[in-house]
């Protein structure tokens, strides 16, 4: 068996061989550059999902770099063709800066609270705060408050620049969803929250039941059965934690405005509470989502 590395020399020596078709398992970002350059170069490009090689690996033994590439031969009628999402890079890179965020405005509030009875933080105080302006703060003149001043200037000026820059982004992944996307006619799914669910998906087309979509969201339920008794521990939270956190927000945020939520809501609000009636919600919302996306037909209520 001959290694290639996976830069532009290993790529070129590929190349000399005029394949027409490369076959391999899309591992992250690694695999992306090299899909793409192949792709680009006429070369048709498909991919086996690592979930097919590791069940076939449960079959057939050990998993090793030569035994993959054997696979990968074998398995050529159950890959598919390499399609690069746009919206993938948007979306990462949105979630990424949604998480310095998070970092820094809980680094701000920790930071305000060792000087000020207040550690709120408004638009308006960010602003001041970033340009240095104290004038209306009430501090406690201690020992270390110049240097935690000091922090706060720089804490402030980050969270400002980071929430411009996921403005812009957020811009630039509304703008890749087009107004006629079906996911867009279900009530409480805006441009921002299908760009982000088309972003981190790609092909909804490689889920092909409800519950095999409902569990990459990381919310499909934890039952156990002892006996004749069913006993339900919450969600197995294994899936995605971005559409996770998505679906609970759009459930609590939008069930009212949206039919099917409304009905479920007001039919189990009695036996379900607080979080467990949520999720609950936000698995419905993405078995929504998904039979609206995968039949590519609008959203009708039930």
């Amino acid at each position: 068996m001959r290694k290639y590395e996976n830069n532009l020399k290993g790529y070129e020596e590929i190349l000399k061989m005029k394949p027409c078709t490369i076959v391999l398992e899309p591992t992250g970002v690694y695999a992306i550059r090299s899909s793409q350059y192949f792709k680009e170069k006429g070369i048709k490009v498909l991919q086996v999902s690592p979930n097919m090689l590791s069940r076939e690996k449960e079959f057939r033994g050990k998993k090793t770099d030569f035994y993959d590439a054997e696979k990968l031969e074998n398995m050529v009628d159950k890959a598919k063709e390499y399609e690069y999402n746009p919206l993938r890079e948007m979306v990462t890179l949105y979630l990424f800066l949604k998480d310095i965020e998070v970092k820094y405005k809980n680094r701000l509030e920790r930071t305000l609270f060792l000087v000020s009875d207040n550690n709120k933080i408004s638009k308006e105080r960010l602003e001041k705060l970033a340009k240095g302006d104290f004038t209306q703060e009430e501090l406690y003149q201690l020992e270390y408050t110049p240097i935690v001043v000091e922090e706060i200037k720089v804490l402030a000026k980050t969270l400002l620049e980071t929430q411009e820059k996921l403005k812009e982004v957020r811009r630039m992944i509304e703008e890749q969803v087009p107004d006629n996307h079906v996911l867009l006619t279900i009530p409480g799914i805006g441009k921002l929250a299908a760009g982000i669910i088309i972003g981190i998906v790609g092909d909804v087309k490689r889920f092909p039941k409800p519950e095999s979509f409902v569990a990459y969201c990381g919310l499909d339920p934890v039952v156990e059965r002892s006996g004749r008794a069913v006993i339900s521990r919450g969600i197995s939270k294994r899936g995605n934690k971005y559409l996770r956190s998505l679906f609970y927000f759009l459930a609590v945020r939008n069930y009212s405005r949206n039919p099917t939520l409304l009905k479920f809501y007001e039919t189990h609000k009695d036996r379900l509470k607080g979080r467990k009636l949520y999720f609950a919600l936000a698995r419905k919302l993405a078995r929504v989502v998904w039979s609206v996306w995968y039949n590519n037909k609008p959203y009708e209520p039930k």
